[in-house]
């Protein structure tokens, strides 16, 4: 395991990357807007991200490991809300 600053930084890292999401989580849930969303694009980042994750876990990074979960965990409900809003298209 790193130094505890050194783990700090990545946390920091880590937090300001989920919070990027923020607002393509707000589109697609709240205000319902889906367009311009590629779903292999957002695939592809999600099998990056697990490859992270799993390498976080290899070397004991813990902001590794948390930044990677918590971002996963985004990347999914973007994935599900897009998934849910063309769903509901497709059958009006």
């Amino acid at each position: 395991m790193a130094v505890w600053w050194i783990e700090s930084i990545g946390l920091v890292a880590g937090a300001l990357g989920i919070v990027a999401w923020i607002p393509q989580i707000r589109d697609v849930w709240v205000h319902e807007r889906h367009e311009g969303i590629s779903l292999t694009t957002f695939s592809v980042v999600t099998v990056a991200l697990s490859l992270w994750l799993v390498y976080g876990i290899l070397v004991e990074s813990l902001a590794m490991i948390v930044a990677n979960v918590f971002t996963l965990i985004v990347i999914l409900a973007v994935l599900v809300g897009v998934r849910r809003l063309r769903k509901r298209e497709a059958i009006a």
